[in-house]
């Protein structure tokens, strides 16, 4: 197994891949949809300003030919491999996701991307098939001695304004949080399931062309429906249905053992066990949380209710070679608060491996 660690947009500069190579990573997951309203103080939750997770940047140049041939070699320059790509900007997909007037025009930009991913030699694509995206979370001193972190306490959910997707706005000029030109209108699992299909169907083949995995996260929160349009993978049964929509070996999983966990009625071991067993995981979320939805919270990645060490036995034993990054962590109080964080998780992670690999070698 390879460790890794995932930069934001407006994290992509070679201080933070030395970082990550300092601490002993050898892979890169980019999480691309514009700058998010966040810093080193703080993780993603949505802001005051009621923008979600932000403003999407148009006509970001990071997602041209030249922006992710220039990424990847700023990464390889200093000794790292980019793995990943984590995301699709809301505006480059928003009517793929509601089924909108540019749908085909999106999807062949959703193409491109991909072309451009292999040309440059990037193999992952990691995606959320999500209209609400990640909404509700909350941020407050969750995580062991107060240390800051991320959960989700069964907010009152409220329709999604026209103008924001992916819990992201795409379109200022009709978003207005607080009197709404209009909201999106309730998404029902056999409407979203049918636009899934359509676009495995329709991007599948440019993958496997390109070289490149389309690499699906489960539903965070894993909740059934949220702010009136469905979910995909709210329990660990919608891995096995998406696997079975397509059986392109590009079709694959962004596996969050996180997300996972807070599923109801998921034993964790179980999921892992037989979905690292399918060959189809294209790399994983390495967190830990306490609760499951509707109210759970996360926690560093050796204090929640699941068992992390048992979790990397089982991938061992089964085979799993790919990238596992701590995707996000509790803050730890300090002068650098997520680099400490993640430090943490992935010195957990290293020697946690390491005596797993000593084990079976006696």
């Amino acid at each position: 197994m390879k460790l890794g660690i995932g930069l934001y947009r407006g994290m992509f500069t070679p201080d933070n891949v030395r970082f990550a190579k300092q601490i002993g990573a050898t892979h890169i997951v980019a999480h691309m949809p514009g700058h998010f309203v966040r810093d080193d103080q703080n993780i993603i939750t949505s802001d005051s300003a009621n923008i979600g997770f932000g403003v999407v940047t148009p006509h970001d140049p990071l997602w041209t030919y030249e922006g992710l041939r220039d990424l990847k070699a700023m990464i390889n320059a200093e000794g790292l491999e980019l793995e990943a790509l984590e995301n699709f900007a809301p505006d480059q997909w928003y009517d793929v996701l509601l089924d909108g007037p540019r749908k085909h025009t999106q999807l062949e930009q959703l193409k491109r991307i991909l072309r451009d991913m292999g040309r440059v030699g990037i193999p992952i694509m990691g995606y959320n098939f999500s209209i609400a995206g990640v909404w509700g979370r909350v941020e407050g001193p969750f995580a062991r001695g107060g240390a800051v972190s991320v959960g989700f306490e069964n907010p009152v959910q409220t329709p999604i304004p026209n103008g924001m997707v992916w819990n992201m706005v795409y379109d200022p000029a009709i978003y207005d949080a607080e009197q709404p030109h209009g909201t999106v209108p309730e998404v029902s699992s056999a409407q979203l399931w049918k636009r899934f299909a359509a676009f495995l169907q329709e991007l599948l083949p440019v993958a496997e062309e390109a070289g490149v995995k389309l690499a699906l996260h489960p539903d965070d929160p894993p909740m059934p429906t949220l702010r009136g349009t469905a979910r995909l993978v709210h329990r660990p049964d919608g891995y096995q249905r998406m696997l079975d929509l397509h059986p392109s070996p590009a079709n694959t999983m962004e596996f969050c053992i996180g997300t996972l966990s807070e599923m109801p009625d998921s034993d964790i071991y179980q999921v892992v066990d037989h979905y690292s067993r399918t060959g189809r995981i294209a790399y994983i979320h390495f967190r830990n949380v306490q609760g499951k939805v509707p109210t759970y919270h996360e926690t560093f990645v050796d204090e929640g209710d699941t068992d992390m060490l048992r979790v990397l036995r089982i991938l061992h034993t089964n085979g799993y070679n790919g990238v596992l990054i701590p995707d996000h962590t509790p803050l730890i109080e300090c002068a650098a608060p997520w680099h400490a964080g993640i430090a943490y998780a992935l010195g957990y992670m290293k020697a946690a491996l390491a005596m797993i690999e000593q084990e079976q070698s006696t």
